[in-house]
C-alpha cells in the first residue's frame, strides 16, 4: 500500500508541475501577443 501511495503522489505531483509550467508559458505568450496588438493598434490610429 505504501508502495502505491507514493507512486500517485509523485504522479500528482509531476502532472501539476508540468501544468504550472504549461499555464506560465502560455500566460507570457497571450499577454506577449495582446501586448504587440494593442502597439500595433495604436501606431494605426496615429497614421
Amino acid at each position: 500500500m505504501d508502495e502505491q501511495l507514493r507512486i500517485i503522489l509523485i504522479i500528482i505531483i509531476s502532472v501539476s508541475i508540468f501544468g504550472l509550467l504549461v499555464f506560465v508559458f502560455v500566460k507570457n505568450y497571450i499577454k506577449n501577443k495582446i501586448d504587440y496588438l494593442v502597439e500595433k493598434n495604436k501606431k494605426d490610429k496615429l497614421k
